[in-house]
C-alpha cells in the first residue's frame, strides 16, 4: 500500500501477515497487529502507491501531515509530497496498496484530492467503512480479512473509469526511466502537447509529471540508501545532480536525512513493511 517505510518508536511483538494480491495484479494487501503493546509509531515517507489503511481493532490512528492532525479510524493517502507520521496504541490494521492507474477506476475521488493529504475512510465510503472495519474486527483470520476487503474493493471498482492510454504510458514510462526522463521529451514520444499532458498526468494521477519524476527517483534512492549504498553513489547512480540534491529530496519527502535511512534503523514492524513494500511499482533500477 509505499505509505513509504520510514518509521520511528519500538518494535516488536507484530502479528505481520502479507503480502496478498488484492482484485488487480496492481493492487496487494498486508495485514499488522500489535500484540506486544509497544504502540504504533510510523514516520512514513512518500511512495509511489496509493496506500488505503483501515484500523479494526476498535481504535484510532492519530495521522500527523502537512494539513494538521486527524484522529482517523481509516484514511486513504494518494502521492502526497511530504512526510506523514502514524500513532496508535496496539494498533490492529489492514493495508492496502494501489497504483495511481489502479487507483482511479476503484476509489472514485479526484486523484488531486488524493494528493493533497490524508483522506477519511468514511469521506470516501460512508457508514460502509464502519461496516467493513466491523466485519475485519469479526474475521478470525488474515486470510479472512484479506477476502473481505478484496472483496469490498471489488464492489467499488468502476473499471470504466480509467485514465488516458496517453498517461498510463507516462507513469509507466517515468517508472522505467527511474523518474530520469524529461516531461517535454515524454509528452512528444505520445504525441501530446507538454501542456496537455501536465494537465491530464495530473488530474489523473494526483501529482504533475515532473513531481511525479521526483517522486519515483526518490523512491529508487530509498531502496540503495536502505540497502546501505553510500548517498554520494547513490545520488549517481539515481540520477541527481549531486549529494545536495539527493539531501534535499529526502528532506521533502522522508523528513530525513540520507544517512538514517538504513534497514538497521527501522524497527521491527517498520522493516516487514519494507520487505513487503519495497519493490511495489517502482523501478527496476
Amino acid at each position: 500500500m509505499e505509505v513509504a517505510d520510514i518509521s520511528c518508536g519500538p518494535g516488536g511483538g507484530w502479528d505481520f501477515a502479507g503480502p496478498s494480491a488484492a482484485a488487480a495484479s496492481d493492487a496487494a494487501i498486508i495485514g499488522y497487529r500489535d500484540v506486544g503493546g509497544a504502540g504504533l509509531d510510523l514516520r512514513v515517507a512518500a511512495t509511489t502507491a496509493v496506500a488505503v489503511v483501515i484500523e479494526f481493532g476498535g481504535r484510532e490512528l492519530v495521522v500527523d501531515d502537512a494539513g494538521g492532525r486527524q484522529s482517523l479510524g481509516g484514511f486513504v493517502v494518494g502521492l502526497p509530497l511530504a512526510a506523514t507520521r502514524i500513532r496508535s496504541g496496539q494498533a490492529e490494521c489492514v493495508e492496502v496498496r494501489l497504483s495511481p492507474i489502479r487507483a482511479h477506476s476503484l476509489l472514485g475521488i479526484a486523484a488531486t484530492d488524493l494528493g493533497r493529504g490524508v483522506v477519511p475512510l468514511e469521506q470516501l465510503w460512508g457508514p460502509e467503512a464502519r461496516r467493513l472495519r466491523e466485519r475485519l474486527a469479526e474475521a478470525g483470520s488474515w486470510e479472512e480479512r484479506f477476502a473481505l476487503t478484496t472483496s469490498f474493493l471489488a464492489q467499488c471498482d468502476r473499471p470504466m473509469r480509467t485514465p488516458d492510454p496517453e498517461v498510463i504510458a507516462a507513469w509507466h514510462r517515468l517508472l522505467a526511466s527511474g523518474g530520469r526522463v524529461k516531461v517535454g521529451e515524454l509528452a512528444e514520444s505520445l504525441g501530446w502537447s507538454r501542456k496537455r499532458l501536465w494537465a491530464r498526468f495530473e488530474s489523473q494521477i494526483g501529482l504533475t509529471p515532473k513531481r511525479a519524476a521526483m517522486l519515483v527517483r526518490f523512491r529508487c534512492a530509498v531502496t540503495a540508501l536502505l540497502a546501505g549504498r553510500p548517498a554520494a553513489e547513490v545520488a549517481a547512480v539515481c540520477g541527481y545532480t549531486d549529494q545536495a540534491h539527493l539531501c534535499r529530496d529526502v528532506a521533502i519527502f522522508a523528513d530525513r536525512t540520507p544517512g538514517t535511512l538504513h534497514a538497521d534503523n527501522l524497527p521491527v514492524i517498520a522493516r516487514d513493511r519494507y520487505r513487503a513494500w519495497g519493490t511495489f511499482f517502482q523501478s527496476p533500477g
